[in-house]
Order: structure tokens, then sequence, then C-alpha cells
């Protein structure tokens, strides 16, 4: 990097041009965060794995999309918003604004924080936002940081879609995702909870419905003789001892239980 003049007249010790703070230009350098040559156009395999999963959830599209999802660039939406209002004349007055990532807020109170694929889908959202372009683990770090249950993708787009808690926490952690019923963390948090009822002969884990929604559901074999209130008793207690382990809380979106005939 070739030093700059400074028109202050700013020196360090040496007599070097240097910053307000007496550090010389000399040797300074830009630090690069890795998009120097990033365009904001989408990766085309990654919108292809959108428009896939969007088309058609499941296992593999969803894994897919994923494995994507997490070696992207995304542009993360920050607005002005405006923190001092004069409003001493006759129409209020904005003096001073920041900038602000945005959060979205669904009817029912839960949060999402949007992220887009490209400079054109976040303008086809809202043009004035400003796009700040981050790693995949980095926008979820800040989605939780925000209280937000969900990422949105490409909110405005017809592959919009959502990536659901245990995605943004796989994301936010830097693991791969798996769905939930593939995830050997949580066969082994299921079959811990499982062993410590005598009256389960046997279990499994497969996905629940609907497709696209990360349901986990436990197949659960009983001894006979059990009424309603028993049953319910063990998948009860069973839920709980799952729901224990933070770990495994955060690769569950859902969970059901079902019984099946013993064997």
């Amino acid at each position: 990097m070739t030093a700059p003049t400074p028109a202050s007249g700013h020196r360090d010790d040496r007599g070097r041009p240097a910053d307000s703070a007496g550090q010389a230009w000399e040797g300074k350098s830009i630090p690069s965060h890795g998009f120097s040559g990033d365009t904001g156009v989408a990766d085309p395999a990654l919108v292809a794995a959108l428009v896939a999963a969007s088309a058609a959830p499941g296992d593999d599209t969803e894994t897919t999309l994923m494995e994507h999802v997490s070696q992207a660039r995304w542009l993360v939406p920050v607005v002005a918003v405006a923190s001092e209002v004069d409003e001493s004349g006759a129409h209020a007055v904005d003096t001073r604004s920041d900038m602000a990532a945005v959060t979205l807020t669904a009817p029912d109170g839960s949060r999402a924080l949007p992220m887009f694929s490209s400079l054109e889908s976040l303008a086809a959202w809202d043009p004035s936002a400003r796009p700040v372009p981050v790693r995949a683990s980095a926008a979820a770090q800040a989605a939780i940081s925000e209280e937000c249950q969900v990422l949105v993708v490409d909110v405005a787009s017809s592959h919009a879609t959502a990536l659901r808690p245990s995605m943004l926490w796989a994301l936010a952690q830097e693991r791969a995702w798996e769905p939930s019923h593939r995830d050997a963390h949580v066969q082994a948090a299921v079959e811990a909870a499982v062993a410590a009822e005598p009256r389960v002969t046997a279990h499994r884990v497969e996905a629940g419905e609907p497709a696209g929604a990360g349901v986990l559901r436990v197949l659960l074999a009983l001894e006979p003789g059990l009424d309603a209130d028993e049953v319910g008793a063990v998948a009860i207690r069973i839920g709980e001892r799952i729901a224990t382990d933070g770990e495994t809380r955060a690769r569950i979106d859902a969970l059901t239980f079902a019984l099946e005939a013993a064997r």
C-alpha cells in the first residue's frame, strides 16, 4: 500500500507520514474478509439447491441445500434508523441515523433474520437496504444474538426458504446439518431416554410429517396392557429426558410419538 501524504501533516516519532494517532501509514494494508472479488451475483448451484428444496422438501434436497448454504457468501441487510429527531419545526426531521440489522417478526411472535444470495434478490425486497457480506456462520450467530428462531433466504423470491432452528444452530456451530432421524447424536439421546422405561420393548426413529418441517417421530413398542394414561405418561417422560439436553434440542425441530405393535 502506498503511503498517502496526510493533509494534516501528521508524523510519527521517526518523521514518517502518519494518521492522527501517530501510527505510520507505511506498511499498513487493508484487511481482506474473503469477498474482494465478489460481484454480488448469486451462486447458480446455491440457487438451484434453494429451488429444489422449496419445490420438494425432504432429507436429500435439504441436506444438499445446507451444504451449499454453509459455504456461500450471504448478504445481510442493514437499514438506517433514526436515533435523534428534531421536532422543533413544523415537521419532524431526523438529525442522526444509525445503521441497524433487520429482523422480521411473524404474527406468532417468532423472529427471523433475512439474508440474501445476491444484490438482485436484496433489491427486490428493499432497494434502500445496504448489503453486508457475511459467511453463513456469522449470519446464524447474529440471528441467535438477535433472538431469532430462523433464517429466511431470498424472502421476496419464488424460491424463498426458511432455515429451521436446527439448521440455524448447525450453521452457528459450524457443523454439518443432518435430518434429526439420521443424526447419531439424536439417535443416542433417544436411546438413552427410552432405556429408562422398562415397559418400552423396542423403539425406532423416522422422519415425521409434514415433509420439510423437521419433525422427528419416535415409534414405541410397549408391553401389552397399558391404558391411554400410562402410554401418555411414558411418552411425556421420554420427551422430557430428550429435552433436558440443550445440544439435542438444537438438533430437533419438532418431536412426535407413535405406537407400533410389540415384536
